[in-house]
């Protein structure tokens, strides 16, 4: 059986991670972020809990279940196959189209504040949006390695990959909902932009990109409102600003020390969407200036590993878990400082959660598998055989028997 587990010696790492299962860096860095993100969505939606249904940590509980589920699925996919995700990347891709549709579908999608994003599924509500990142990405890596010279020798190669972002962006924006459109386009651009798409092409598509949002903030009243208030929040602070000045006076109020865990001001219904949105404003409040440069930190060094496997995995010809690694490091990137600078006030308000952190049962779903599948791949590319049971069984034989 020790013959199943041997190490792919074409792979350079550290000889001291030869015999670990699973990343540490990735492991570790997203534990503590999902442990202080269940800390603060306790502390930030405490007030907000107990005034709507009497239970002052309902989204904590809520919250819980949701990382508990995803913590099982994420175990399952690391004991699942890359090859398997690049083979039905295609059908996973048309079954989250699927759901887009669906969602629009008047009795079958739930409406949010005017937005249909959910599917009700009993115990939780399916944000649609978030499995549609996940299955987009996995599609567009398989699709980059199997037309792998088509993108870098002709200007073919990208047309029916952004025929199909076309139309997950259009029905996106049908829910609506601009941001996600927004990060799955960012992610898209910049996985096209690795793959070796002529420049030309990559920036004609970004200023195209570029335009026709500015376009949809134009088209529609209320984000113009939005563009407004975040170039002069103080302009109207108690109608189209008050969401960023009260997240600038959360941000103020923390100092460099905070004003300690649980002691936020700007949370007792003073900042809306405390609890996911401007999640990052209460922990700077209540963590400090130094809380919030930890919780970047933190991020900077999970996209870090997540890019350096990329390239480990690039140099070896593993394509496509290069492809699927740099995706999710794009993505996670983007989103984090999308929400990080609204919280900030230096981009504009847009309904975008801090990975891991904010309050929302699909987001931490899908997050642990998306950090599942980074363990995997960095697990593929140091082992040539793929981690099943029993070599967890056979490990823990073998380091009995040592003892």
């Amino acid at each position: 059986m020790a013959t199943d587990y041997a190490i792919d010696n074409s792979v350079k790492m550290p000889k001291k991670s030869v015999e670990r299962l699973l990343d540490p860096w990735v492991l570790g860095i997203s534990v503590c972020l999902l442990l202080i993100g269940l800390v603060m969505v306790a502390s930030s939606s405490i007030s907000i809990a107990d005034r709507l249904n009497g239970q002052p940590f309902y989204f904590l509980y809520r919250q819980m279940i949701a990382a508990g589920i995803g913590i099982i699925l994420g175990i399952a996919v690391v004991f699942t196959p890359l090859k398997l995700w690049q083979e039905y990347g295609p059908y996973l891709l048309g079954a989250g189209i699927l759901l887009l549709m669906l969602v629009l579908v008047p009795g079958v999608g739930k409406s949010v504040n005017g937005s249909y994003r959910w599917i009700p599924l009993g115990i939780f509500n399916l944000q649609v949006s978030e499995v549609v990142k996940l299955v987009f990405v996995v599609y567009l890596a398989g699709f980059l390695v199997r037309k792998h010279e088509l993108i870098r020798t002709t200007y073919k190669g990208f047309l029916f990959p952004m025929g199909i972002l076309m139309l997950v962006a259009l029905l996106l924006l049908m829910e609506p909902d601009l941001g996600a459109t927004a990060v799955i386009f960012a992610t898209a651009l910049g996985m096209l932009f690795i793959a070796g798409v002529p420049l030309l092409i990559f920036v004609l598509l970004t200023l195209l990109v570029f335009a026709a949002g500015i376009l949809l903030v134009i088209m529609e009243p209320y984000r113009a409102e939005r563009l407004k208030a975040f170039l002069d929040p103080w302009a109207d602070p108690f109608n189209t600003g008050f969401q960023l000045t009260q997240s600038l006076m959360a941000l103020g109020r923390g100092d460099w020390l905070g004003s300690g865990l649980g002691n936020s001001i700007q949370k007792l219904f003073y900042l809306p969407e405390a609890h996911t949105d401007f999640i990052f404003a209460v922990l700077a409040e209540e963590l400090g200036m130094l809380g919030a440069i930890a919780i970047i930190a933190l991020f900077l060094a999970l996209v870090w590993r997540i890019f350096y496997i990329a390239m480990q995995a690039y140099q070896v010809k593993k394509l496509f878990e290069s492809y699927l690694l740099f995706g999710f490091g794009i993505w996670i990137s983007v989103q984090a400082f999308v929400n990080i600078g609204v919280n900030m006030g230096v981009l504009p308000t847009k309904g975008l959660t801090l990975p891991l952190i904010s309050y929302g049962g699909s987001s931490i779903l899908i997050m642990c598998v998306v950090i599942a599948l980074i363990l995997r791949a960095e697990h593929e590319l140091r082992f040539k055989k793929p981690l099943h049971f029993s070599v967890l069984l056979f490990n823990n034989k073998k380091q009995k028997n040592r003892k």
